[in-house]
């Protein structure tokens, strides 16, 4: 009988996890708003249902593995406040006076809930002190699946890059570049990797080897952003003519150790940026046509 996942929030990354399932021989359901349309022939079964209704919770279907994967509408407080800790407790409220509650919820959280900002490493036992609306409330969804009955495991992403999501490689092919000192440790995950790592510890799961409640995720080498801007403007062959600011918030430059992720088993597909973004500098077509 085949296992079954539910993935809430099924957008790019759960599609992504969703077809890594099937192909592992899983059910998948993904919920969603406007699911049919969205998730149509993708394998995946498509469950359209709004969790802020209470009322429509009750249709959720029993699952062996369920993902949080939600994204909040706008990145405004009470956005952050509904999509993380009111629909994460929500949800884990309706799932766990089932007959057949899930063997492990995973919740996709974010690094936004470390403040260091000077270079320093952290991992799953550093301090979470974060000072922004969108930190403090995904530590409190954090803390929720925590606190909760049910087993739960949290999977922070740092910076997610993948298809699509090229907004680094568009700044570079204009020619702009961060500057080099004070070095800003930037943290990044492609989005392969992202839904790998959640594939990883479902199996995990399922085949009931030990799983922590805490996972960070990003890959094996923080790198200062100007580094990360300098190699993609010499594969796109472009000369960098302005330094811009913007990115170098001294409060975002850390260097995540992904040392548990590791050890639990799980190889990274895209172990840097090079790997990674020459992928998606491939695949988007941004590569200039050769002479």
């Amino acid at each position: 009988m085949k296992t079954t996942t539910l993935i809430i929030g099924c957008g790019d990354i759960g599609m992504t996890l969703g077809q890594q399932l099937i192909a592992a021989g899983q059910r998948v359901i993904g919920v969603r708003r406007g699911a049919v349309a969205a998730l149509k022939d993708s394998g995946i079964e498509p469950l359209a249902l709004d969790i802020s209704d209470p009322a429509a919770l009750t249709g959720l279907p029993n699952a062996d593995t369920v993902v949080y994967v939600l994204s909040a509408d706008r990145f405004e407080e009470e956005a952050y406040r509904a999509a993380y800790p009111d629909g994460l407790r929500a949800v884990l409220g309706e799932l766990a006076g089932r007959k057949a509650p899930p063997k492990r919820v995973f919740f996709v959280s974010s690094t936004s809930v470390y403040a260091q900002q000077d270079g320093e490493a952290v991992d799953e036992t550093s301090p979470t002190e974060p000072h922004g609306f969108s930190g403090i409330l995904m530590r409190q969804a954090e803390q929720a699946l925590l606190d909760h009955p049910l087993p739960g495991t949290v999977v922070r992403f740092s910076g997610i890059y993948g298809p699509g999501r090229d907004r680094l490689i568009r700044q570079v092919s204009e020619g702009r570049i961060a500057p080099s000192a004070p070095p800003m440790y930037s943290n990044r995950i492609h989005r392969d990797d992202c839904a790998g790592a959640l594939a990883h510890l479902i199996q995990r799961t399922l085949d009931q080897a030990p799983v922590e409640d805490l996972y960070l995720a990003s890959d094996c080498e923080p790198a200062p952003l100007h580094e990360v801007m300098l190699w993609l403007a010499g594969k796109l062959k472009v000369e960098s003519t302005e330094t811009i600011q913007s990115p170098l918030r001294r409060r975002a430059s850390k260097r995540c150790d992904n040392s548990r992720l590791r050890a639990s088993g799980y190889v990274f597909r895209y172990p840097s940026y090079r790997e990674g973004y020459a992928q998606v500098l491939r695949e988007g077509g941004f590569l200039p046509e050769q002479a």
